[in-house]
């Protein structure tokens, strides 16, 4: 048994300003060794992102009390019997633990993993429980604004020991999340035209990877002015401010649509938005997580008439042990300069402030250092 701080979730839906609310509060507890299976990380960084701040907010709600975060890379401390892993290796945590087993993971999908998912929303871990003390619950799986975490290995990605925590960690979801739904879920070619809706750290992963795959006309949609100009310098080749004409400017600049499109904000209205903006032809993607009480509303012709696919990517649609390596490489070949993605450092003590510049866009991606 060990002890570490983590930011716990005791309420949610807080209101705004979080430095002052105070929804997360850091608290000593006690970590139980790692089970079969499992592993004892300490965590070097974590990233801050927006389906941490939906269960802050409450739109998506979880077992409270929860130790929060999923974002993120460390070192492994203690392999418990039967982990694929050894002390000393570095790892990057994703945020679906696959089995291996299940139709969706047998299928080579394992973001689809159904013990995963239930685990997931429950608040425990693969193999059943807990390991943080005073009922403490796993946020999907990882817990990582927390010094030291259990997790299973199957949420670990073993990666080299020279890149950076801080840029490591981004490739946990951000980065699989945005680089995959265009590389995977929209099968993005240099033939194609692209926009993005929503550029935070998953939309700009996005913009980068269409980047990388040539595609010549790139269209980046957002309601803040520095994340417009941002993607200006990332590649894109237009910039729009969000708002009820987006859609037709994005028609505009692209001749008539374009024909991938990208959608990160989970914001339904912005959804609707994005298949407007999509060609005849086309492919919309969605990554973004709304509320799930909130529900799409169509032209239901235009998906057979004009042959359009409205698709739902989760986790990018990728197999992290294939991705995050093919990812990281892209990186270090400079084709996916993600660390330009990373706004602001933070200590575990900035948590609730950090979630402030979260919540008002003020951040791109912002991360927990250790």
């Amino acid at each position: 048994m060990i002890t570490t701080r983590a930011a716990v979730l005791v309420e949610s839906g807080r209101p705004a300003p979080y430095a002052e609310s105070r929804p997360l509060e850091i608290r000593e507890l006690t970590l139980a060794p790692p089970g079969p299976g499992e592993l004892l990380v300490r965590v070097g960084a974590a990233g801050l992102c927006h389906s941490d701040l939906s269960v802050i907010n409450g739109s998506r709600p979880r077992p409270l009390p929860m130790a929060l975060g999923h974002e993120a890379a460390g070192e492994v401390v203690e392999a418990g019997q039967g982990a694929e892993f050894a002390p000393g290796d570095h790892v990057v945590l994703t945020f679906v633990p696959a089995c291996g087993d299940c139709p969706g993971c047998a299928s080579g999908r394992p973001a689809l993993c159904g013990p995963g998912a239930a685990a997931n929303r429950e608040g425990v871990l693969l193999g059943g429980g807990r390991r943080l003390s005073g009922g403490v619950g796993h946020h999907l799986g990882v817990s990582a604004f927390s010094d030291h975490i259990v997790v299973s290995g199957r949420s670990a990605v073993r990666i080299d020991r020279d890149l950076p925590f801080e840029i490591a960690a981004l490739f946990g979801c951000a980065v699989l999340t945005g680089a995959g739904a265009v590389f995977h879920s929209a099968a993005v070619t240099p033939r194609d035209s692209v926009a993005v809706f929503g550029l935070g750290g998953v939309g700009l992963s996005a913009l980068l990877a269409a980047r990388a795959a040539g595609v010549a006309t790139l269209v980046a949609v957002d309601v803040v002015p520095h994340k417009l100009a941002l993607a200006r310098e990332l590649g894109a080749t237009h910039v729009i401010e969000g708002g009820p004409e987006a859609a037709e400017e994005v028609r505009e600049a692209t001749g008539g649509g374009a024909n991938k499109v990208i959608e990160t904000t989970g914001v339904v209205p912005v959804l609707a938005q994005a298949y407007a903006a999509t060609a005849p032809g086309g492919t919309t993607v969605t990554v973004g997580l709304p509320d799930p009480g909130r529900e799409l509303s169509l032209p239901a012709l235009s998906l057979v008439a004009e042959e359009r696919t409205l698709r739902g990517s989760y986790l990018g649609s990728c197999v992290p042990r294939r991705d995050v390596p093919r990812f990281i490489g892209m990186y270090r070949a400079q084709a996916l300069p993600v660390d330009r993605l990373l706004s602001d450092r933070l200590a575990l003590d900035d948590v609730n402030a950090g979630f402030d510049r979260l919540h008002t866009g003020a951040a791109v991606r912002q991360v927990i250092v250790f």
